[in-house]
């Protein structure tokens, strides 16, 4: 037998060791009795898991070491009795997160990554959750406050703006700097225009294709799952609505009502357990690429415009405050996402772009002594 086999059976043991420990404990911190019923069954789960582990080691004549509760899971544990087991959840989320990738990586037996995958969904359900109620942030979204779709293009659409104008301004500032001819000027932040909006086009286009098909893939593996394991699926369908407040019964009648129809359940665990729908799977990613290209293109040619219709220092002034401009607006439209005040967004995004611009004006400046010199 391997030594990395067995550091790694060592390994995921005491992650579903000290995972069960955790869940224990919220479950004892959880005053909603439906709540820590789920963190009660998510620790048995954990430990048998443990144990199948635990039986790896022993079978290969290794023993099974005494269990003691890492640094971590005692601080989450104290920080879960302090201050309520809802502030552990997002770090819960992202341990299940880690165990069903390093799983899927290392070839655990069928089921343990799927049932890890559905232990994360539910923490993120459970942190939507708050005796019988939904969190703040949940109420707001569902009043409109924040919204979620139109806020993610939002956000991406001045990023990519941004990002066109602050990367290409610093350029065209850099070879303003080396006293270049205004046709090199202009035709250097022409080419930095392109090649900027083509790099982000084409990182999008991967970012996103890359993520339908993990979808993909994830929705194909639930369809298997569902025909192979029912039982198992209704189970965590059954988990999953227990933790967002029905009793137990209801639950588990609701779970089994979906799965007498497999493409239902297949939608509904898409949705509900995987977070993913399937009539999107994250959207287009030809969308999303052209979408990039046209939006790092606004913000770049910002810088460029002045020097088609000027020469020289003027050029270079009207560039630097057509590019204040820009970042200005562009530091408004970021007060949407973060609730500053107009000015105090907006000279910020100025102060730091101008900034930028000129450490490259410099740099230039300096190269291009040198190199004439």
């Amino acid at each position: 037998m391997e030594t990395s086999n067995i550091k790694q059976w060592r390994a995921f043991w005491e992650d579903e060791r000290n995972s069960a420990t955790l869940y224990h404990a919220l479950a004892d911190a959880e005053k909603n009795p439906k709540i820590a019923e789920v963190y009660r069954r998510l620790a048995a789960t954990e430990e048998s898991h443990a144990n199948t582990w635990a039986a790896k080691l022993k079978a290969a004549n290794v023993s099974v070491p005494v269990f003691k509760p890492a640094w971590r899971t005692r601080a989450l544990i104290w920080a879960a009795r302090r201050f309520g087991a809802n502030t552990v959840l997002p770090s819960l989320s992202a341990m299940e997160d880690r165990g069903t990738h390093n799983y899927a990586q290392q070839g655990a037996p069928a089921g343990m990554a799927a049932q890890e995958r559905s232990h994360a969904m539910l923490m993120r359900t459970i942190s939507q959750t708050t005796h019988g109620g939904m969190q703040g942030s949940a109420v707001a979204q569902l009043e409109g406050r924040h919204r979620s779709a139109g806020g993610n293009a939002l956000r991406a659409a001045v990023l990519g703006a941004s990002d066109g104008l602050l990367s290409n301004m610093s350029l065209v500032m850099g070879v303003a700097g080396a006293s270049l001819a205004n046709s090199t000027i202009l035709l250097t932040g022409l080419a930095g225009l392109l090649a900027g909006s083509c790099s982000m086009a084409l990182g999008e286009w991967i970012s996103v294709q890359s993520s339908r098909e993990l979808y993909e893939k994830q929705i194909r593996v639930e369809k298997e799952e569902i025909e192979t394991n029912p039982d198992e699926e209704i189970e965590e369908l059954a988990l999953i609505y227990q933790a967002r407040g029905l009793e137990e019964n209801a639950a588990r009648q609701l779970a089994q009502q979906l799965m007498s129809n497999h493409e239902t359940a297949l939608d509904t665990l898409s949705r509900d357990e995987l977070g993913i729908d399937p009539e999107e799977l994250g959207g287009s990613a030809w969308e999303a690429a052209i979408a990039s290209f046209f939006l790092f293109a606004v913000g770049a040619i910002i810088p460029v415009l002045p020097f088609i219709f000027f020469n020289g220092a003027s050029a270079v002034v009207a560039s630097l405050i057509g590019s204040a401009a820009g970042l200005f607006l562009i530091g408004t439209i970021i007060t949407l996402f973060t609730g500053r005040s107009v000015l105090y967004s907006g000279a910020r995004q100025v102060l730091f772009g101008l900034g930028a611009a000129a450490v490259t004006f410099i740099v230039g400046r300096v190269l291009g002594v040198g190199v004439t010199g």
